[in-house]
């Protein structure tokens, strides 16, 4: 076994191989960590209105509260990942874990608008660090079906995180009351980091890194040039980036062109590619499912917003019951996440595919339920269909990763996890940009009709599922074909006959 693939046990003491006992405490651990750093996506945005009334900032200063930490957090996370292939993913979790700690504690604290958006960017960074050290700790720490099983609750964090975000925002400002609450968003990360850091030390597996390797820094400068040239018009949409600023994204695609041929000069010459082309071309399924994860949430992350527009600003509810009103979704994705990583193995990519085929159907009838239904009970009619949606993405989010990772050598699973979450990242900020403007955009056409405003706008982020299912149904059939046939199994009678022969052998 290589010995990249053998965990250590608790308290950075390693064993002489085989499965670290405590893999599971230590995979918890983790859990927590990338809920905690997922959810700060989000939740920030329900407390926006008062902490822009605390501090007296500017519309566009709050923005970067949101979309600065979404920035960040992109950039980061295949530099981290790479860094932590090469230097030791429990080393660089630690690090980044401690650092989340403390610049949430200074988010908190923040006296002005420019603290807390330096804190934001600072923390962003740090969950970025955070992120693809979680998948490559499962490819790590666990093999065959444990392997999928912990890929499934990692993929029901990943569901879960980005539909409770508003409910969990929600929550904590009717708890902390007063004008200062929304400190309390902040805060809130401060002891559950600290626990997190404390369980760490003491569970995370300790593995010597591989042959150390120069950091290929030119990569570095272009993916994290391309990234920030295709996002900054998309953080900067509400307020007019993507006519001011749409030239970027004709820059970000030709850095990132100039990074993937960097990147395959540097694995010619075997010299450590911050992402090895390899990825892409030789390993398995790779390709087809980074692309599916990245297609899936252009349309599941932006979803969310458009119903919070719809719920709070159509419908008069508060932040609580609009989260509230969405919750049947994450239900049965958690459910459904759990389930769906003990059958990918038996399943496979057939396992997305009908994941898939239920989330289309599920948020289609949702968006024609808030269309017809009489006032006052749209969220209790949608819930059904938005938990028969949950269900299917339970079905998706965490089988794509175990499939996409799941031939990935362990030398590579940090930059390989990253690149993965950076798709999905990507994704998720074309989605929160063009969903909600184009919710906006029907409500100005149609005279401020929330229901027809919602129904078209959920109905064209199915657009990008649709997508995301074609190339599901791609990769099922490749890999039917790519699949040995198995042996036919033999009659009864010959069964019995043979039996019979070796019986009578032996007599």
């Amino acid at each position: 076994m290589d010995r990249h693939a053998r965990s250590g046990g608790g308290g950075g003491r390693p064993t002489d191989g085989g499965p670290d006992p405590r893999r599971w405490k230590a995979l918890w651990v983790t859990l927590a960590t990338g809920f905690m750093s997922l959810l700060d996506v989000t939740i920030v945005a329900v407390a926006l209105p008062s902490l822009q009334r605390d501090l007296g900032a500017s519309p566009a200063a709050v923005q970067w509260v949101v979309s600065g930490y979404a920035l960040t957090f992109a950039l980061a996370l295949v530099p981290a990942g790479r860094l932590g292939d090469a230097m030791g993913r429990r080393r660089i979790f630690l690090s980044a874990l401690a650092g989340f700690v403390l610049c949430s504690a200074a988010a908190g604290a923040a006296p002005t608008i420019t603290w807390l958006v330096v804190a934001r960017l600072a923390q962003g960074a740090c969950a970025g660090c955070l992120a693809p050290q979680n998948s490559a700790l499962i490819q790590q720490m666990f093999r065959g079906a444990e392997r999928g099983r912990a890929f499934g609750l990692f993929g029901a964090v990943v569901g879960i995180s980005s539909a409770v975000g508003p409910i969990t925002g929600g929550l904590i400002l009717a708890l902390a009351h007063g004008a200062q609450g929304w400190r309390w968003i902040f805060y809130v990360n401060v002891p559950v980091g600290a626990l997190a850091l404390l369980l760490g030390l003491r569970l995370l597996p300790r593995v010597a890194p591989g042959r150390r390797e120069r950091l290929d820094l030119p990569g570095v400068a272009l993916l994290g040039a391309g990234v920030l040239a295709v996002m900054l018009p998309l953080v900067f949409a509400e307020s007019g980036g993507l006519s001011r600023l749409w030239w970027l994204f004709l820059a970000g695609a030709a850095l990132l062109a100039c990074f993937a041929r960097w990147e395959g000069r540097v694995a010619a010459r075997d010299g450590g590619p911050l992402l090895d082309p390899r990825l892409l071309t030789g390993t398995r399924g790779y390709a087809l499912g980074t692309t599916l994860g990245t297609l899936y949430f252009i349309g599941f992350s932006g979803v969310w917003l458009v119903f919070a527009l719809f719920f709070q600003n159509g419908l008069g509810y508060a932040p609580l019951r609009s989260g509230l009103a969405v919750t049947p979704f994450a239900i049965g994705s958690a459910a459904a996440a759990v389930i769906s990583g003990r059958l990918v193995e038996r399943f496979g990519r057939l396992l997305t595919v009908c994941g898939l085929v239920a989330v289309v159907v599920g948020l289609g009838a949702a968006a024609l339920v808030l269309r017809i239904a009489p006032a006052g009970l749209e969220a209790w009619l949608a819930a059904p269909a938005l938990f028969a949606g949950g269900l299917g993405s339970g079905c998706v989010i965490s089988p794509n990763i175990t499939m996409t990772l799941r031939d990935v050598p362990v030398r590579m699973a940090g930059a390989a996890g990253g690149a993965l979450q950076t798709g999905q990242r990507l994704g998720g900020a074309v989605g929160t940009a063009a969903l909600p403007g184009l919710f906006y955009l029907i409500l100005a056409h149609t005279g401020k009709d929330y229901r027809e405003a919602v129904a078209l706008t959920v109905g064209s982020s199915l657009v990008a599922m649709l997508a995301a299912l074609a190339v599901a149904v791609l990769d099922w059939r490749r890999d039917g074909r790519r699949r040995p046939p198995r042996p036919p199994r033999p009659r009864t009678a010959e069964v019995a006959g043979h039996a019979c022969r070796d019986g009578g052998g032996q007599g």
